[in-house]
């Protein structure tokens, strides 16, 4: 069964020239008046029945839920669909000294409350849709398009959904927060780091005597009217031990001293030259050890044990520099060389644990309690 909209998407301004054009090509044809009025009488009904239904489809085009509803946006203000933008937003303002809720007076018009605040919101939103170059385009393009159903569905909420801040500007923020955050969380772990090394006795004795080699410690006393407490002292004494062991300490892994470049903003504005970077040293090291046959150096040497143990750099970095010199001396850069030490390294490991009375007792304890296991001990 055939409905209105379904009706009028098939009838366009088109159709009805067509329709006109066929009416007087025949004229000619006709062998005299009677067969002419004849002929025109049904072709004129046709033309009047397809201008009623072009002029209904503009009614049709008008969806409940969208825009103002089944009432236009013109006819809501009372402007054309000529009127300025100028003229929009007076016609606005008259409507709504009219209707707004605050200047509501009972008595003063057949409207209620009620009725006088949806107009208001009605007439805003007309406003809203009108004054907008955008939403205004879409609007007449769905009057013009009826047929376009769900097309004006999808124009509508893909506006009224979209964020109204760039989205560009979260990224960006989004971004400077994580940094922000990522820089204060590593250098509370430092903090955290060097306030437990100032507690161990060997490293407070290593910093005294630096200090005093330096002659940081021993100032000559003061007296007089400058002459400090033995608080304050005490304070200027803890805070050149400390600076000594964050300078003389090398901190390394996850408390080791945060570095700006290392925050995830940096990252992403120097990933173009990272890239750059990446991509020459590898062509580099095909060019130089593969094509041309050369020996790896110390350093590409390391690289590559680094990559069989799959440690990154910081991991590698934070082994003790007689363990790397065992590394080069046993030349584990050759593939098999790094499978022997791998396969040594396992067994001593599990000659450990067996000999080991804490694994001896974890195994005891696995065996017969085990976690899972319900047991019944007398307190």
């Amino acid at each position: 069964m055939f409905t209105m909209r379904k009706i009028t998407k098939y009838i366009t301004h088109s159709n009805i020239v067509y329709v006109l054009r066929c009416v007087i090509r025949t004229r000619p044809q006709l062998q005299n008046a009677a067969d002419m009025a004849a002929s025109i009488e049904p072709r004129l009904t046709l033309c009047i029945c397809l201008v009623f239904i072009s002029g209904f489809s503009a009614v049709s085009a008008l969806i409940e839920g969208l825009y103002c509803g089944t009432q236009s946006c013109y006819d809501v203000l009372g402007v054309s669909r000529e009127a300025s933008k100028a003229e929009v937003g007076r016609a606005y303002r008259q409507l709504a000294r009219r209707y707004h809720p605050d200047r509501y007076q009972p008595g003063e018009s057949d409207d209620s409350r009620e009725t006088a605040q949806q107009k208001f919101l009605l007439v805003a939103t007309a406003y809203e849709t009108l004054k907008d170059e955008e939403l205004r385009k879409d609007y007449d393009y769905m009057l013009d398009h009826p047929e376009k159903y769900y097309s004006h569905y999808y124009t509508y909420y893909r506006r009224r959904l979209a964020p109204k801040v760039d989205v560009r500007i979260v990224i960006l923020v989004t971004i400077c927060a994580v940094s922000l955050f990522q820089y204060y969380s590593w250098w509370s772990s430092y903090t955290e780091a060097i306030n437990y090394l100032m507690t161990i006795p060997k490293y407070r004795i290593q910093a005294t005597e630096l200090a005093k080699q330096q002659g940081l410690l021993n100032k000559t006393k003061e007296k007089g009217k400058n002459r400090r407490s033995k608080e304050e002292i005490r304070e200027e004494e803890e805070q050149i031990i400390r600076d000594i062991i964050k300078n003389k300490i090398d901190i390394k892994g996850g408390y080791q001293k945060p570095d700006i470049s290392d925050i995830l903003l940096c990252k992403i504005i120097l990933f173009p030259y990272h890239l750059y970077t990446y991509v020459a040293w590898n062509c580099s090291w095909f060019y130089r050890f593969t094509i041309r046959g050369e020996e790896y150096g110390d350093e590409e040497r390391l690289y590559i044990i680094r990559r069989y143990m799959k440690m990154s750099q910081a991991q590698f970095d934070s082994l003790d520099n007689s363990l790397i010199e065992t590394f080069l001396k046993q030349q584990l850069w050759i593939k098999e060389n790094y499978e022997a030490y791998r396969e040594e390294q396992e067994e001593e490991m599990k000659m450990k644990m067996a000999t080991d009375p804490r694994w001896k007792r974890y195994r005891r304890w696995m065996k017969s309690e085990g976690p899972g296991r319900i047991t019944f001990a007398d307190d």
